[in-house]
């Protein structure tokens, strides 16, 4: 949903990231504004799930360079849990276990961090309970799982479900989604699909990161980005999903071949 004038919730320039001391992010360029979808694609190394993590502050990833402001604010200045507050959402691609820990108090909590952040009154147990029961009907999400620990037995599906139940009730601004299809059969991507085709709003936007096409099937992006070496080598709009599906990645190789030989100053080959 591309709207004129719409707000520029996320800026990423000559973004450069490493994980010890092995450079993954090689000069990512970016802009996600309200009320847009997009969807990041490529081969596993390409530095997509990197860019997800570094997004949401994950502690193993150290920028080396660039910037990333969040509706004109440093985001690589605040940590992981002042970035979901302001309304930064990860949904994981391996949604961990936690034991021990109610799966209803983990929601609530969460959401009232969210509210408070957003200067509204926290929910009571009872006022809480009423809005997780309605947003359960979201990701067709039996009640039953609330009572569990979080992701504690649940199947790949659950824990994906799960993952857009937290979206729906934290509101999130920017939603990253990390191969949230991954795993999925097709009825369970179905309704995660379904959960986030309702949940984007003009006043929000959403960052697919996936393999494959068939997500795109049933949330259709604005814009479709290859990365490949740690940098967007290529923005289009769904046809782009529908090139990689039919071609494969090989004309990927040739395009970072050829950029390479023009950084020489050789004349590049072309794709064919």
């Amino acid at each position: 949903m591309i709207l004129p004038d719409a707000e520029l919730l996320l800026q990423i320039v000559d973004l450069h990231a490493r994980v010890d001391d092995q450079p993954i992010l090689k000069g990512v360029n970016l802009e996600i504004r309200a009320g847009e979808i997009h969807a990041v694609m490529g081969r596993n190394g390409s530095g997509k799930s990197t860019l997800s993590k570094v997004l949401a502050g994950h502690p193993s990833y150290r920028v080396t360079g660039g910037s990333v402001l969040f509706r004109g604010e440093d985001l690589l200045a605040l940590p992981p849990e002042q970035r979901a507050r302001i309304g930064v959402f990860l949904g994981f691609q391996y949604p961990v276990e936690i034991p021990g820990v109610s799966n209803l108090e983990f929601l609530r909590v969460a959401t009232n961090a969210r509210r408070l952040e957003r200067g509204e009154e926290e929910l009571d147990t009872f006022s809480f309970e009423d809005l997780v029961h309605e947003r359960l009907q979201v990701v067709q999400m039996d009640p039953a799982f609330l009572a569990r620990s979080v992701n504690e037995g649940f199947s790949g599906g659950e824990k994906k479900r799960n993952e857009i139940l937290q979206m729906a009730l934290l509101e999130p601004l920017l939603a990253i989604l990390d191969e949230t299809d991954s795993g999925l059969d097709i009825d369970a991507l179905r309704i995660v699909a379904g959960g986030v085709n309702h949940l984007a709003t003009a006043a929000n936007a959403t960052l697919l990161i996936t393999h494959y096409q068939r997500l795109l099937d049933v949330i259709t992006p604005d814009f479709v980005h290859v990365m490949a070496a740690g940098r967007i080598l290529r923005t289009g709009g769904k046809e782009l999903a529908l090139e990689l599906e039919q071609r494969g990645y090989d004309w990927v190789d040739q395009e970072l071949a050829d950029q390479e030989l023009a950084n020489q100053g050789a004349p590049a080959l072309g794709v064919v």
